[in-house]
């Protein structure tokens, strides 16, 4: 895979960029690369992009080709291109006098609206307002449809509000407006669950979501409405997720391999901009510059861009692996969202200050998230980070939100990486948070039939130490436990530790069963031997001791359901 080169891509700053050399300058002209890149693909009339590629999404040619067009109008409209502007202008006058679909109850439209929407608030000088009085009208009529459609019950509440913003500032239906944004914003309340979080609909659905979506629309919302209290709660609760997040990055600017969507790529970085757009973020602007351009770099330099300048459907290069049934063609131009930070002037300090090391360059890290009950685990010499999953849980979209842990340097394996297998069934349902502490995470799972599932996770430096309480199983089922994937230039390594054979696999006794493995998974060159840097021993009936070589002993007792973590001295 090459990287991906604009030929107007300036030279490496690496006085100002010292750990990715990229500036305004880069970001600039990776924008224009890919807005030239997507024009040959317009119908003649500008309304619809049809990207090449032979995975339509379950919506159809049509939608898709609606969301060529939202998605890259987005991308002009943050870059404030007046040119390519101009072009998205006649395609909106064209769409909205009969050939885009109509906006219903549940449909892909809805969403392609919202950046519509979005985009024409942003440039309404150098768009909406260059536009005929009839090209406004229709094109406001057709906006007015997501008023009152339907959305799923997820971060798709916010489509209307993103829609009704701008009709309430055009002055179009400015009740049934309001009456959206209101109804929206009241409906992702359901789903905060503090300090920063929010779970994309009902249940325990954690993921880049929180970002790209639900930070995103109604903090943009507030601020372009110039609305202080709702800003203050929006953004507040921005600059708490923040504080999380930049945890998400490996040094590499790798963001963690985990949730759906992720052909969106370096969409991820759009909270980091965002914040730094309101000034609602904790974190430096030579940071916050440093996890953008890094993430950026991370996936034009893997061939995220093809020959033709396009966007594919994957994560480096075309990938179906990460793909949902609504990905088409056009859908990795929701990474248009990276490109806010260029809404903030050239002198603005996140693009002036020299860039600082991210979280996981500064020092080793096991960092507890409480609300989606996660732990991170990041280690400062090779960059890698590795979230433990104790909290998370979609299972329309099983293998990336169900396995136990993740990371910025792996992908799920069809082989059912990080998983226990009891009685030959792999699947992780019905998962309860039972808590998260100073270096430890626990929860319970149903493993089958009546069997629950109590697992908890130790961790320090890159070892971690990882225990399974199977209950409810028949004496003499069969338990494996897997680790992590095996990938070239880390060491990923998982012994047995209690109840289990050198391959990994134990069977249950007459009532709960206790398992305990070491694992690691490093880019470290000639680490310490996994067996010298932690040991366990089990003290009683579901008791256990974990002494750590450079650290402290750590005292374990594990119940069905139940979980305590203190020191061992």
């Amino acid at each position: 895979m090459q990287p991906f080169r604009s030929p107007s891509m300036p030279p490496e700053d690496r006085t100002l960029s010292p750990y990715t050399g990229h500036t305004r300058a880069h970001w600039e002209a990776t924008a224009d690369a890919l807005l030239a890149a997507v024009a040959p693909y317009a119908t003649e009339d500008q309304a619809l992009y049809h990207l090449p590629g032979d995975r339509p999404s379950w919506s159809g040619r049509l939608s898709d080709g609606l969301e060529g067009y939202a998605r890259t109008l987005l991308l002009a409209a943050f870059r404030r291109d007046e040119k390519a502007l101009e072009r998205y202008a006649d395609g909106l006058a064209a769409g909205v006098s009969g050939v885009w679909p109509r906006i219903e109850h549940r449909g892909q439209p809805l969403v392609e609206a919202a950046s519509v929407a979005l985009a024409l608030r942003l440039t309404r000088p150098l768009l909406w307002d260059r536009l005929s009085d009839g090209a406004r009208q229709r094109a406001a009529a057709w906006l007015g449809e997501a008023l009152t459609a339907e959305p799923w019950p997820c971060n798709w509440e916010l489509f209307p509000v993103t829609v009704g913003g701008f009709l309430q500032e055009i002055g179009h239906e400015p009740d049934a407006a309001r009456e959206a944004v209101d109804r929206g914003l009241e409906r992702i309340e359901q789903w905060y669950v503090g300090d920063g979080w929010y779970t994309d609909g009902d249940g325990r659905a954690f993921d880049y979501y929180n970002g790209w979506a639900l930070h995103l629309y109604p903090v943009l919302h507030a601020w372009l409405a110039g609305d202080a209290q709702l800003l203050d709660l929006y953004g507040g609760r921005l600059s708490a997720h923040l504080a999380d997040y930049a945890r998400l990055f490996g040094a590499d600017g790798a963001p963690l391999h985990q949730g759906r969507s992720l052909t969106y790529r370096f969409a991820t970085t759009a909270p980091l901009w965002l914040g730094a757009l309101t000034g609602r973020t904790p974190l430096p602007p030579g940071e916050t510059r440093r996890l953008a351009s890094g993430a950026l770099r991370y996936f034009l330099d893997r061939g995220a861009v093809d020959d033709r300048g396009l966007l594919t459907l994957g994560w480096h290069g075309p990938d179906p692996a990460v793909l949902q049934g609504y990905s088409g063609p056009a859908s990795p131009y929701w990474a248009s969202k990276a490109f806010l930070g260029l809404l903030l002037p050239a002198d603005h300090e996140v693009w002036t200050a020299p860039e600082e090391p991210g979280p996981a360059e500064r020092a080793d890290a096991v960092t507890p998230i409480a609300a989606p009950n996660w732990l991170l685990q990041s280690t400062r010499s090779d960059g890698v980070v590795r979230l433990h999953n104790h909290g998370s849980e979609d299972v329309r979209y099983d293998p990336h939100y169900t396995r136990l842990a993740y990371s910025t340097v792996t992908v799920p394996s069809p082989a059912y990486d990080n998983t226990v297998t009891v009685g030959g069934d792999p699947s992780r349902t019905s998962i309860e948070p039972l808590g998260v502490g100073e270096g430890w995470a626990a929860s319970r799972h149903t493993a089958g039939e009546g069997v629950r599932v109590t697992s908890l996770v130790v961790a320090r430096g890159a070892a971690e130490v990882r225990v399974h309480l199977v209950a409810g199983a028949s004496p003499g089922t069969p338990v494996r436990v897997t680790g992590w994937t095996p990938t070239e230039g880390l060491g990923a390594e998982l012994l047995p530790a209690h109840n289990l054979s050198g391959d990994l696999t134990g069977v249950t006794a007459d009532g709960p069963t206790l398992f305990a493995a070491l694992a690691r998974l490093t880019a470290e060159q000639d680490p310490v031997p996994l067996a010298e840097s932690v040991s366990v021993r089990v003290a009683g009936p579901g008791e256990i001791r974990v002494s750590w070589t450079d650290g402290p002993q750590v005292r374990i007792r594990l119940a069905d359901g139940e979980v305590a973590v203190s020191d061992g001295q």
